[in-house]
């Protein structure tokens, strides 16, 4: 008998094969092409599920880093293994969404069972397949915002959720408010005039891409100022404007980012993504310890994989569930800002500087305080959250989300609606609800007006989708008159002068008196129109809405009374200047007198009389 393929090929190779105990020619072919196939196996797995020819961006630790993390797009990352059959499902729409996203944001995927990715994989969270993470811009450089993508695994889904998520540099600009913008600045700029109210994706990538180097802007088809000083007569219309004193320029192209952005690079390059950075070296102790971390992170993540395998690819939900700041994880070359350059063999490291957090919004418990502050004939907008009896997911992420985007209007002393929440205790909550037809014990978020007898309802993508993003895309249309109003019922505004007083106690919260702000000059009324004025202290404005005609008619009499005012200064200034020439001519005149009756009579003129023009030396 063989005892092995070894000795089975040595005894062999002695003995004479006679043709009969040779295989057919069609089971050799068989034979010859599995081996092929094993052979070619390993290496198949290693590529993982997308090819080079792939959408979908391979990534690894240091390329996520490079390519994801220090971008200014937005991006999605999936976290996979080839061997998990979710996965595997996942990749045709997932190759789907990132044809889609082309030029929009980008599309990433990464191996996590490749040796040398687990310990990038381990740090990021990851515990099942397949993960997904969308990745946007952060405050500072290469510090992004990662989130875990809970939507459904289908290209749809994970088209909607990116594109929510892409910042928004684009200006709204009205009639009123186009000519202060043109003024900011001597850079050039970029309008947009669209019969469309909300910014689009496309507009939104194209203001990343020239970020720094290009204001980008959109108006409405209603704007009909600068529609007839653009002359713009089709929608929508891309106009360049240069700068430095050069004429307009219109697009005439398809509207498309490849051929958009070449157009505006005439006026300057787009930002390279990423932005180059200055490498710093990294001492021996930092390198030790981020690869005494990717150590712990590589282990914990091989034990969750091993799991995972062995339970037949079935994925678990990763544990992060909520935005958090990611941890960079073993850079070749560190570029976190913060690091200071070494200094005689040691590396010191700033302290890390935390973001001021945001104070919850106010809330209102009880029925007067809401009447006084929104519900009266005199109000203006408030952004009211109509609280459930019991406290779950939606609500906090809402109140978070809300308290987020005042605070951030806050410290850029922009103008903002009072923001206030609703307690289901608070009597009126239940009346809103029952007249606005509102779902009993779900969060219910809405704007009202008492003044114009108005309410907008927030309606989010799914029934639990409160998040930032979102819920400041419904503010700004809002504030740019962009969606429908819904008629109030008039029992619910009672009259501001028939209310009763506050109580003691609620008196003692009541807002400070507003600051009076002289709005004749036209230059106050635009930062105060477009958001840009703040009373002392940084003290905030609160504006209240206005139709177009009203607007125009503020500004033409703010104008007006700006001329008068400047003529008045004009003449009060000619009539003091005539005045001190009459005394210095009079003066002249006692000189010279003075200055003859010396010389007539011997006497030393005196110096001071004759450098009498020059006393202000």
């Amino acid at each position: 008998m063989f005892q092995g393929g070894e000795a089975a090929t040595t005894t062999s190779s002695h003995l004479p094969l006679h043709p009969s105990h040779l295989p057919p020619p069609t089971m050799l072919l068989s034979l010859t092409l599995t081996t092929l196939l094993l052979l070619l196996l390993p290496s198949t797995l290693a590529a993982g599920l997308y090819t080079t020819h792939s959408p979908v961006l391979q990534l690894d630790g240091t390329t996520y880093h490079s390519l994801i993390a220090s971008s200014n797009h937005t991006a999605i990352v999936e976290f996979y293994a080839p061997w998990c059959g979710h996965c595997k499902n996942l990749a045709p729409a997932y190759e789907k969404a990132a044809k889609s996203l082309s030029g929009l944001a980008k599309v990433g995927a990464v191996n996590c069972d490749a040796e040398e990715n687990k310990p990038f994989c381990g740090s990021m969270g990851v515990q099942g397949f397949p993960t997904l993470k969308i990745v946007r811009p952060g405050k500072k450089a290469g510090r992004p915002v990662v989130e875990d993508y809970q939507g459904p695994r289908s290209a749809k889904g994970i088209v909607e959720a990116v594109v929510e998520k892409i910042p928004n540099h684009v200006r709204r600009l009205k009639d009123g408010d186009y000519q202060g913008w043109l003024e900011e600045g001597e850079g050039p700029k970029a309008i947009l005039f669209s019969d469309k109210g909300s910014v689009s994706a496309l507009l939104k990538a194209i203001a990343v891409d020239f970020l720094g180097s290009i204001s980008v802007a959109q108006m409405r088809d209603k704007e009909r100022q600068a529609v007839q000083v653009f002359n713009v007569d089709k929608f929508p219309t891309l106009v360049l404007l240069p700068g430095d004193g050069k004429d307009p320029i219109h697009y005439d192209g398809e509207m498309k980012k490849e051929a958009m952005v070449a157009f505006l690079s005439q006026a300057a390059p787009p930002n390279p993504d990423p932005a180059p950075k200055e490498k710093k070296k990294k001492s021996t102790k930092s390198s030790t310890t981020d690869k005494s971390k990717a150590s712990r992170a590589s282990s914990t993540f091989s034990k969750a994989s091993a799991a995972d395998e062995s339970s037949k690819s079935q994925s678990a939900k990763a544990s992060q569930t909520a935005e958090t700041l990611e941890d960079e994880p073993i850079p070749t070359a560190t570029t976190n800002p913060d690091i200071l350059p070494e200094e005689e063999g040691e590396s010191t490291e700033r302290p890390i500087r935390l973001p001021d957090p945001a104070p919850p919004i106010p809330t209102l418990s009880d029925e007067l305080s809401l009447q006084h502050k929104c519900l009266n004939s005199k109000a203006g907008t408030c952004i009211l959250s109509l609280l459930p009896n019991t406290d779950d997911t939606s609500s906090s992420q809402a109140i978070t989300s809300l308290s987020e985007i005042h605070h951030k209007h806050a410290q850029a002393s922009r103008p903002l609606f009072p923001f206030y929440a609703l307690p289901a205790s608070n009597p009126l909550t239940t009346a809103l609800r029952s007249a606005l037809s509102l779902e009993a014990n779900t969060l219910a978020l809405i704007a009202t007006n008492g003044k114009r007898s108005w309410y907008r309802l927030y309606t989010p993508p799914n029934p639990t989708s409160f998040s930032q993003v979102e819920i400041e895309n419904w503010i700004d249309a809002i504030r740019m008159g962009d969606l429908s109003k819904s008629a109030l019922p008039e029992h619910l505004i009672p009259a501001a002068e028939e209310l009763p007083p506050l109580p003691a106690a609620a008196e003692a919260e009541a807002e400070a008196e507003p600051i009076k702000i002289d709005l004749s000059d036209p230059e106050t009324l635009r930062k105060v129109m477009s958001g840009e004025g703040t009373g002392p202290g940084g003290v905030q404005f609160e504006m209240e809405e206005v139709g177009d005609g009203e607007y125009e008619r503020i500004v033409r009499e703010a104008r007006e009374r700006a001329e008068a005012r400047e003529a008045r200064e004009a003449r009060e200034a000619e009539g003091r200047r005539k005045g001190e020439e009459a005394a210095k001519g009079e003066a002249r005149g006692a000189s010279q007198a003075s200055y003859a009756a010396a010389a007539a009579g011997h006497e030393p003129v005196a110096e001071s009389l004759l450098v009498e023009e020059h006393d202000e030396l």
